[in-house]
């Protein structure tokens, strides 16, 4: 079994990365991590990876549980996560 060779992040992963968990670290307010990672089905440690930045590009479902235990929708990570775009729309 060969070592999985993990491709360098580009800036704009990692940025996205930070950018996501800054998000997912918002929504989830003063509830606890496990608490919320019990919730989307996924372990403390992922949930701290992802907040931290160092998951930037977990995978969609374990986005999509999350998202659902905090109560975004998917259309708002999106909207709030891609690159920024030229014109910021209303905050």
């Amino acid at each position: 079994m060969g070592a999985m060779v993990r491709t360098p992040l580009t800036p704009e992963e990692r940025e996205r990365g930070e950018r996501l968990g800054r998000l997912l670290r918002e929504a989830r307010g003063d509830r606890s991590m496990p608490e919320i990672a019990a919730r989307a089905g996924v372990s403390a440690e992922t949930l701290r990876k992802i907040e931290t930045g160092r998951a930037p590009t977990p995978a969609f479902f374990t986005v999509a549980a999350l998202a659902t235990a905090l109560g975004l929708s998917m259309d708002d990570l999106v909207g709030r996560c891609a690159p920024e775009s030229g014109a910021e729309a209303a905050a």
